[in-house]
């Protein structure tokens, strides 16, 4: 039965409950098959009324933030994959009693923490915790530069030069992320340049972390190749694997659902206003950019068609994304869905003007809808002093 958009608040972000059960079901196969562990990045799915689903297929989480890892602590039952660039000295001793592993982005973060490490790893024997350190093999095929790690000048990593010929004691792990949204081919070819770069200390290591940036849920994604790759260097250097994807969980499992609010001619352009915001809702199709598909719209003009630039509704001359052609004219009230907004979106809403933010539901595999989080006045005051 297709949702009834109508019965929704609007703006919502619905997660289809079937669809993310889908993907979790080939990637678990995948782990499976490869003999690894996958598991979640929360920087690309925080959904964490989802989490119960997620659990079901995967043994662990991944954060980048003390609140992420609490998240992951109390929603999914497990200790935290966790790095971050740099560590708050405040916050590093939760940091160790809530981690299975912590990754550190520079010999100098190390440094800096291992005594702190060493200490809690004494007075506390039978708490599993290892450390890794992220490295930068100076390789991706990231084409947009505010998401590529390799770039001259991150700040993501240690390059080779940096690294003595044995890992520093303490330090049992290996952690490379240069993906986004990237195929198995791509993953083939980082390994060869991380193998070139750090073969020696992978024989070194207790586990390898590729991080995410593996869309095995695509269509045309190639798994075999994944399975393989995976499989190849967990055998050759005999150690764990762990991936770590945040849009793969949740690609195409969800969707915004919003509504015309206005229709406008501006020096002869037709721009529909929406009750939700670019800006502010869906950040990245302007940092990224890209232009999102919208349900039975044609995704580029289309002479002869009803033509309109989508607008949203803040005061920013910039919160608006492309023009879409649709069969007929759009009217006051009619529904806009936004596909495959579930991923990297959620996580980065603001309450920019004082919007509100969107609604957050799920469409159950009973074909029922459950409202999980509406947002109001006391979410944009919470934000601000």
């Amino acid at each position: 039965m297709p949702i009834d958009f109508n019965q929704i608040p609007s703006p919502c972000f619905v997660l289809e409950e079937e669809l993310l059960r889908k993907n979790l079901e080939l990637i678990d196969s995948v782990q499976k098959a490869a003999g690894c562990k996958i598991i979640l990045a929360l920087k690309g799915f925080s959904m964490y009324s989802a989490f119960p689903i997620v659990k079901e297929y995967l043994s662990g989480a991944t954060a980048s933030s003390l609140n992420e890892v609490k998240l992951i602590n109390d929603f999914m039952g497990y200790p935290s994959h966790t790095y971050m660039p740099a560590y708050l000295d405040s916050e590093f001793q939760e940091i160790l009693e809530r981690s299975s592993h912590i990754t550190f982005n520079s010999l100098s973060q190390w440094e800096r923490f291992k005594s702190r490490v060493e200490a809690y790893k004494a007075a506390n024997p039978e708490k599993e915790l290892s450390c890794g350190i992220r490295v930068n093999p100076q390789y991706s095929e990231v084409e947009t530069d505010m998401y590529n790690p390799c770039v001259p000048g991150s700040r993501l990593g240690v390059t080779r030069d940096k690294l003595p010929h044995e890992l520093p004691a303490g330090v049992e792990g290996i952690h490379f992320h240069t993906l986004c949204e990237n195929g198995s081919d791509t993953l083939e070819r980082t390994l060869e340049a991380v193998e070139a770069k750090f073969g020696d200390l992978l024989h070194q290591a207790k586990w390898l972390n590729m991080g995410g940036g593996h869309l095995m849920t695509r269509h045309g994604y190639d798994i075999g190749k994944l399975i393989k790759l995976v499989s190849n260097i967990r055998t050759k250097y005999n150690l764990e694997v762990i991936l770590e994807p945040g849009s793969a969980i949740a690609w195409r499992t969800g969707v915004l659902s919003t509504t015309v609010l206005d229709v406008m001619d501006s020096q002869g352009i037709d721009v529909a206003i929406l009750d939700t915001s670019f800006a502010a809702h869906m950040p990245d199709t302007l940092e990224m950019p890209y232009k999102p598909v919208i349900r039975g719209a044609e995704h580029e003009p289309v002479v002869g068609k009803p033509t309109y630039r989508m607008g949203g509704m803040t005061c920013l001359a910039g919160d608006y994304i492309g023009d879409y052609s649709f069969e007929k004219p759009l009217e006051i009230g009619d529904k806009i869905i936004f596909e495959d907004m579930i991923h990297y979106t959620m996580v980065k809403t603001t309450t920019f003007n004082g919007v509100n933010l969107p609604s957050i539901g799920i469409w159950k595999a009973s074909q029922e809808f459950q409202l999980v989080r509406s947002y109001g006045y006391e979410s944009f005051k919470d934000r601000l002093s």
